[in-house]
């Protein structure tokens, strides 16, 4: 048997789903988006995650999008597909049928919504790796989902599912964070799915992110990563508190509102979302708008 090797580390991007004034998908800002991200040094991008607003797309806008995000990003950097749901058959079916071309690996959340016991997410996780050998990266987020995905469990999932390379974990638990390191096996990794966190979480031995903000500025956030997996913690703490007001403002009423923001301000694209999400209010809007101003003065 190969060993296993997590080809997902460093800067990882959730993108967002960029809309036109009436809410089509805006596939111009798209790939303005991506060269934006390539452009800053970003190690990989994901689709169709949370940030994506993934449930408000149909069948054909999400087949669209990641064509049009594997296009962008044209073999330069991996490309990680969200693949996940509350329904274990269905995530397997669509496993099944395969993914595009060009898609690296999946990102996968624990199934929100049903709140399953532990051997629930466990059997879930092993049920869904057989309809795929791609790389996985499972996704913890209990603030979404409604359970929490416990690191036993997660190291269970390691050691049974080969080819499940990693854990994005955002449940803000450091200690939890902490056990999943000391306990994978080799060549399974934890990922920060906590903006605010991954210079700790890196300090403390996870090997990267799947981060919001570094979409907004990519250069910082992706150095700041670098800085801090190459035990520069002088740089990389000086990335981390430039961004550190930023990130939580993007945050402040809801992802990916604070980003759309950001976004908006810097020119890539409309800050549309769709129902049930709503733009960021007119106060954090103006905040957000001095502190992408702030920021892009840091980065000249």
């Amino acid at each position: 048997m190969n060993a296993r090797i997590n080809p997902f580390k460093g800067t990882g991007i959730a993108l967002v789903t960029p809309f036109t004034a009436t809410h089509e998908v805006d596939y111009v800002a798209l790939d303005r988006l991506v060269q934006h991200c390539i452009a800053g040094g970003v190690d990989f991008l994901v689709a169709l995650g949370t940030t994506a607003e993934t449930a408000t797309l149909s069948a054909d806008e999400k087949q669209r999008i990641v064509a049009a995000i594997c296009a962008a990003a044209s073999g330069r950097v991996p490309v990680v597909q969200g693949v996940g749901g509350n329904d274990s058959a269905k995530v397997a079916a669509e496993l099944k049928a395969g993914l595009r071309e060009g898609i690296s690996g999946v990102l996968s959340v624990s199934p929100y919504y049903n709140k399953p016991t532990q051997e629930g997410i466990f059997r879930h996780f092993a049920y869904v790796a057989e309809a795929t050998e791609l790389p996985i990266i499972l996704y913890n987020v209990p603030g979404r989902t409604g359970s929490n995905m416990a690191a036993s469990t997660t190291l269970r999932i390691a050691e049974s599912v080969p080819h499940a390379v990693a854990v994005k974990e955002a449940s803000g638990n450091m200690e939890q964070c902490m056990e999943v390191i000391l306990g994978a096996p080799a060549g399974f990794d934890l990922l920060s799915g906590d903006d605010n966190l991954t210079l700790p979480l890196v300090a403390c031995g996870a090997q990267g992110v799947i981060s919001v903000s570094g979409q907004g500025f990519p250069k910082t956030f992706s150095q700041m990563v670098r800085d801090a997996r190459a035990g520069n913690v002088a740089a990389a703490q000086k990335g981390h508190y430039a961004l550190f007001h930023f990130t939580q403002q993007l945050f402040a009423e809801g992802n990916p509102g604070g980003i759309k923001s950001a976004l908006k301000h810097l020119g890539i694209s409309d800050d549309a979302l769709r129902l049930p999400l709503w733009p960021v209010s007119a106060a954090l809007d103006a905040a957000i708008a001095q502190s992408v101003h702030q920021l892009q003065n840091y980065e000249s």
